[in-house]
């Protein structure tokens, strides 16, 4: 063999040498890649495979199964959520922090919120007469409903009624046992019953049985005073016999079973029937109207011998005049997102404001910093605290007014106008005041009916002969800044006009 064979065969071998460490190389990355992949497609069908089964059916759940803890075997990460209710945290505007309290006898709490009428006491005079001037709180989450209803020593003032079981505890199961079977009975017979008699018949705060259906987990009302409020305004609209279980969509519900209990009602009748004086419409003015022609009042103010109104906590009514309501958000969209667990998307059932959720909450849908949304939500809620403290300066000066005229000798006839314009000046500031958002949910109509609260209050001043002092604002400028848009109305609930229904 020649030098230049050898030469050529030296050089071969390590070429091919080369070649098999290539194809080597190929064939290990090839099967990397293959068995990423496989990881992958393994990966998206468990998660495929969660989302297609949501939960595990480890026990069976029925129409008498009123315990969460029971649903939260099945549906652990729901529970998770429902149970941290607990927490006590505030806002800059509302929220709950909690105060230590010796336990006594009577209330063993060791915790309360903090006392509002502390804080701030023309709500005293506001309610002089009727017993929130006695005990009234910050709002504290779901789990403390029921033992705060219990124990607020508004139950040493006066007898409330077992009506207030209606929103105050899991009352699906007590309902159906009450009425055998037929909710609306048991609902009378409940609302026949005093506090303490009602009290025994309920065992939760609300639960999971309150807005699902134990067979299909699908969204229900549950109160029969909601069913036949929305009735009563769906039938002056046109639409009679609106059953929200069979005609609303899922997005309505989503809302509607919020609106069973955050709500202004009054008890109708010696039956003491809680009802939703919704006919008119859902705007405070609207609300004042049904009560007048009603004869409705809930307490004789004690200084000004005025028979007046205590709102309650009109959430829903307040929300339906809002841009949310009329984006087609619901209540569940903001105070109960949906967050992701794996494969799951699920409803975060730690129900509380959207301003210590931001990110789920409000970053959905506006693309801007926490910082910038926290700040507009608190900007609207400072204005409208600023404009309450001022219908809150006029309504004070007008109690104060009456009860001098009273004092002085002025008879019931020459005093006839001013309470009438003190009952509706109280309203619809209570009506504000009470609306748990801080004026969030709907900061124009907020300001438009402490604007009338104000209207009436100079009224009655008016008709006493007095002119409002000009006393300064309590918290500075509240600015007039547009605060949102739109013609007010009652958006959520007109929604299926826009779907063609």
């Amino acid at each position: 063999m020649s030098d230049n064979d050898s030469t050529e065969a030296r050089s071969a071998t390590p070429t091919k040498t080369s070649g098999v460490r290539r194809l080597a190389l190929v064939a290990a990355v090839a099967a990397l890649g293959s068995a990423g992949l496989v990881g992958l497609l393994v990966n998206v069908f468990e998660k495929k495979t969660e989302a297609r089964n949501p939960f595990f059916r480890v026990v069976e759940l029925n129409e008498t199964t009123d315990d969460p803890a029971v649903w939260g075997r099945n549906f652990p990460l729901q529970y998770d959520g429902y149970r941290r209710t607990v927490d006590m945290q505030r806002t800059r505007w509302g929220g709950s922090e909690a105060m230590r309290r010796t336990p006594t006898s009577r209330d063993p709490r060791e915790t309360v919120a903090q006392d509002r009428l502390a804080e701030d006491p023309d709500l005293r005079t506001m309610w002089a007469g009727y017993a929130f001037a006695v005990d009234f709180r910050e709002e504290r989450g779901h789990a403390y409903m029921l033992t705060d209803q219990e124990h607020t020593q508004r139950q040493q003032v006066v007898r409330q009624p077992g009506t207030c079981i209606h929103c105050h505890a899991s009352a699906w199961t007590a309902y159906r046992r009450l009425g055998n079977g037929d909710i609306t009975r048991g609902f009378e017979a409940l609302n026949h019953m005093s506090y303490a008699e009602a009290r025994a018949n309920v065992q939760h705060p609300v639960a999971c049985i309150d807005c699902h259906d134990p067979a299909t987990m699908a969204l229900r009302v549950t109160r029969p005073a909601f069913i036949e409020g929305i009735r009563s305004y769906m039938a002056a609209r046109g639409r009679p016999n609106f059953d929200p279980n069979r005609d609303a969509t899922h997005q309505e519900m989503r809302s509607y079973v919020c609106g069973q209990c955050h709500v202004e009602y009054y008890f109708r009748g010696a039956d003491k029937r809680l009802t939703y004086p919704w006919s008119n419409g859902l705007r405070a003015d609207d609300i004042l109207a049904y009560y007048e022609r009603d004869g409705h009042r809930d307490f004789t103010h004690s200084e000004s011998g005025a028979r007046v109104l205590k709102a309650q906590h009109p959430e829903f009514e307040m929300y339906n005049q809002g841009i949310h309501a009329r984006a087609g958000v619901a209540c569940a969209d903001c105070h109960m997102p949906y967050r992701r667990e794996g494969g799951l998307k699920v409803t975060d059932h730690h129900v509380r404001s959207p301003l210590l959720n931001i990110a789920n909450s409000c970053q959905t849908c506006h693309r801007v910093s926490e910082g910038e949304l926290r700040d507009r939500a608190e900007a609207i809620q400072t204005r409208t605290h600023t404009m309450r403290d001022r219908a809150m300066d006029v309504l004070v000066e007008l109690i104060h007014g009456i009860g001098a005229a009273r004092t002085g000798g002025a008879t019931d006839e020459q005093l006839a106008g001013a309470r009438v314009e003190q009952m509706r000046a109280q309203f619809l500031l209570d009506f504000v005041e009470a609306e748990n958002s801080s004026g969030f949910h709907a900061p124009g109509e907020a300001a438009r009916v402490l604007f009338l609260s104000i209207d009436h209050a100079h009224q009655g001043l008016r008709a006493i002969g007095a002119s409002p002092s000009l006393v300064p604002l309590r918290t500075g400028d509240a600015g007039y800044e547009s605060m949102d848009g739109g013609a007010p109305g009652d958006a959520s609930i007109d929604a299926s006009a826009r779907d063609g229904r």
